[in-house]
């Protein structure tokens, strides 16, 4: 299997998951979203985890195994905490100061 596709994934508390066929949407605190995954990957809820299997062992299936799970963990994730992304500045010379949801870097 996966290494990566075999890890269930943690559904927290606030965060519900609906498996509707292909299809799983998620509902939590920042929204809701939803996601198809690929024939032949299968998800099921086993108390508090969704379980991401495959049909087959063919190179796409495993391919495909991972990332669906991958997918899921974001998706889970973008409606439980959202997004956030960071950046990191080195050298000398820089300058920046945030000012509302902008951040305004000077070189010089």
């Amino acid at each position: 299997m996966s290494r990566i596709g075999k890890q269930p994934v943690v559904i927290p508390s606030g965060v519900k998951l609906e498996i509707s066929g292909q299809t799983i949407k998620a509902t939590g605190k920042k929204g809701n979203n939803s996601l198809t995954v690929p024939q032949g990957i299968t998800v099921k809820m086993d108390g508090g985890n969704a379980v991401i299997t495959r049909a087959d062992d063919l190179q796409q299936s495993k391919a495909l195994h991972g990332l669906s799970r991958a997918l899921i963990a974001n998706l889970v994730k973008g409606v439980s905490d959202g997004y956030e992304q960071g950046l990191e500045v080195y050298g000398t010379g820089y300058t920046s100061k945030v000012q509302g949801r902008n951040l305004m870097i000077n070189v010089g």
